[in-house]
């Protein structure tokens, strides 16, 4: 996928093609994909949607999300590239979608890009409130200090802790039960 705009409508005909051959999950690739405009709109309501909690919740987190893409288009362009790099390293992924749709290392490390920009904006206590909920939710604890290039793949995720003064650079994979 060359650009943005190419990797969107492939993600919008995997979810149509889904959508079809799978009527069960019509209702859950229609919320996730298929009523947004934007991968960041897309992005935004799976992550608000595993985050959700008592203490905040979908909507709220949403608006954060929202805010963290708005005032850095980067993060977004980085989800991107961790799509392609889980397409093309992870011999289980067998289309564009499923990163986004289903798997937990992707979603973590778009939460924890979230948690950074928090933490880079003074923001510490959400930042840690981000950190909580994605160590809770997906059993992956990024501390929001680090630092995370692109085009990352973090095939399983469970156990993996990367620490404060972690720096992990562009097209790198990490396996499950990693410590940086």
């Amino acid at each position: 996928m060359k650009t943005q705009d190419d990797l969107w409508q492939k993600l919008r005909e995997e979810a149509q093609q889904h959508a079809k051959s799978e009527p069960i999950l019509a209702s859950f690739l229609h919320a996730s994909i298929l009523n947004h405009g934007s991968l960041s709109c897309a992005l935004s309501y799976t992550l608000a949607s595993k985050l959700d909690s008592n203490t905040a919740n979908a909507l709220t987190l949403r608006e954060v999300i929202e805010a963290a893409h708005k005032a850095a288009p980067k993060m977004v362009s980085s989800a991107h590239c961790d799509i392609i790099a889980f397409f093309e390293r992870d011999s289980a992924c067998k289309d564009y979608s499923t990163p986004l749709l289903f798997y937990k290392g992707y979603q973590a490390l778009q939460a924890h890009r979230v948690s950074h920009w928090l933490w880079n904006a003074g923001r510490l206590d959400m930042a840690l409130f981000f950190q909580s909920r994605i160590s809770e939710v997906f059993g992956i604890d990024i501390h929001p200090a680090a630092t995370l290039g692109a085009g990352i793949m973090l095939d399983h995720g469970t156990g993996i802790v990367i620490g404060e003064t972690a720096q992990v650079g562009n097209n790198v994979s990490i396996m499950q039960s990693v410590t940086l």
